[in-house]
Formats: structure tokens, sequence, C-alpha cells
């Protein structure tokens, strides 16, 4: 399929689950046409051809093809790696470090050969570690390659919240920040209810509860799906970040950043609020964190730098 030259064109590294519902979403939305490669060539090229033929009957302008050949992401805007192994039930996301590690270092650099001017979203587990990597990889500055992680756990947490107040999810307002995990850094002072702080609506003992089942919603889905991760909600979260890169929003977003003294952390990718513009990370905010947050933040950060010391080594 020939691609348009009028729109923008986003590379799927990685046609499973997470790969194929985002390249709909993205075509769904006409934010971009979308190329989609997978190790698995004819598993790429179906997908995006099954995706297609669903353009007639939605009136759909973007185009969408498939294959292995890194050839056809030519001049892409976005790559989003979402190629390696996902979790299974008992498995951590630190168990995936080094079946990931090489992974994403050699489709890194088989897409930046064609699209070097192109900026990279990182979603592959642990995520934190595997930015690392492709930022290493691919040897872009560190505005463009970031780490999908903080608008999903937000996401989250905003669900969870309305379905214990029975309210609509669009009236919550949360962020979380840290390494995508366990040491997750919910920001429950910057989380609101139709703009009242949650801390006057809920127990502490109640917000607590949410937490916890933020921190664990990957597994959680991992348990339930049994063969399989979360799909739907994480292709949500990078077509926010592709829309707002694409469209030059400067929208805040939480996403894994690499620090060079933001928060008093350097040396590691750690998830923060940063704007999103056609640059990539135009602007790493710097929120006013307690010292309960902020110590949280530092342990989290530590977390990702031993994952990057046990790559290294």
């Amino acid at each position: 399929m020939n691609v348009k030259m009028n729109k923008k064109t986003i590379t799927i590294i990685g046609a499973g689950n997470v790969g194929a519902t985002t390249a709909q979403l993205i075509i769904a939305k006409r934010l971009a046409n979308v190329v989609m490669v997978d190790i698995a060539g004819d598993l790429a090229k179906g997908k995006a051809l099954d995706i297609a033929e669903a353009s007639p009957l939605e009136g759909l302008d973007c185009e969408i093809s498939g294959g292995k050949d890194y050839k056809i992401t030519s001049e892409s805007e976005i790559g989003v790696i979402t190629a390696g192994s996902a979790r299974k039930p008992g498995m951590s996301r630190e168990d995936l470090l080094r079946i990931n590690a090489s992974v994403i270092k050699s489709v890194t650099k088989e897409f930046i050969k064609y699209s070097p001017k192109a900026k990279i979203i990182v979603v592959t587990n642990p995520l934190d570690a595997m930015a690392y990597v492709s930022m290493k990889a691919s040897k872009l500055p560190r505005n463009r390659v970031l780490g999908m992680a903080g608008v999903l756990d937000s996401t989250r947490l905003s669900f969870f919240v309305s379905q214990e107040l029975g309210i609509n999810p669009t009236k919550i307002k949360s962020i979380v920040l840290g390494s995508h995990g366990n040491s997750m850094v919910p920001l429950i002072n910057h989380t609101t209810v139709d703009g009242k702080a949650i801390t006057s609506i809920l127990s502490k003992e109640k917000i607590q509860v949410l937490i916890d089942r933020t921190k664990k919603g990957g597994i959680e889905m991992v348990n339930l799906l049994k063969n399989a991760s979360a799909y739907y909600a994480p292709a949500a979260s990078i077509t926010r970040m592709v829309r707002a890169i694409l469209k030059d929003e400067k929208e805040i977003l939480p996403c894994s950043a690499y620090l060079k003294g933001e928060y008093g952390i350097e040396g590691c990718f750690l998830g923060v609020p940063v704007k999103l513009g056609s640059k990539g990370i135009e602007e790493i905010v710097e929120l006013k964190l307690d010292d309960i947050e902020l110590k949280m933040l530092n342990e989290s950060a530590q977390i990702s730098k031993n994952l990057i010391k046990k790559l290294e080594d």
C-alpha cells in the first residue's frame, strides 16, 4: 500500500496485542499513516490489512501497511517500540530485563537507520531500563526518547477512584510518577475529584487500597488474561502521547524521561511530568513534592539505576 504524502507516518515495532491495538487507534483517530513491523512479517502484514479493510466502513483516510523489512518505515515521525516478551503469571518486569534488552537494542538500530529524525516511544518492559537501552542504541538526544508508563498508571488510578465513588472517570484528575512497577509514586496531593482534593472525599485507608490496586494493575491483568498482558489501556495511553507530539499540543503528561538533575536525580529514566510537543520532550516539569513523595521518587529512581547497572555489568 502506498503511503499518502500529506500525512506523517508512525511506525509500530511489534505486531502483538499492544502494537496492533495502538495502530488501530491511531488510524481510527485519523492521526497519521501507520507502518507495522514485526519479525513475523506476515503477522504484521495481516493485521495491517485487517485494519485497512475497515476503512470504507469507518470513512478513514489514513493508510496502514505491515511487514518485516524496516525499509518500509522510512522517514517515520515516531517509532513506538512494543516488541519483546510479555510478562506471564508469576513473572516480574525485572525478569524480562535481559530477554528484552537485546530485542530493544536490535529493533532500535534498525528503525533509526531509516528514520534518523524520529522520536521513539518505548513501551516494552521493564520500561525505564528499556528506554535507556533504546536511547543508547539510537544515540538520540534525551528529548527524543521517552517511555510510556505514567499515562497508563495515572489513568488506572483515575478509573479505580471513579469506580469507588461511582462517578464519571473524566471527573478524576490524577498523576503517577516514578518507575513503572511497584515503586511507582501516585501523587495523592495532586489527585482531584471534580476539582476537589481526593483527601477530602476518601479516607487514607481507602485511598491506600486504590493506590495498591494501581501498583498491581499490570499483574492483575496478567492473572486474568493468563497468556497475555494488558493492551487496550496501554494502547490508548500510547495514542495520547502520539497525538500530543504530532499535533504539537505542549500537553503535560507523565512519561519516562532521562533525568539530568531534575528532582535531584540523574543518570536514569524515570516517570516525571513532561511537556510533549513536536520536538518530543520539550520540558521536564518539576512539581513541588512533599518529603514523603520525594523520598519515594528517589527510591524508585534507585530501582531504575540498579536495572541499568545490571545491564551494563
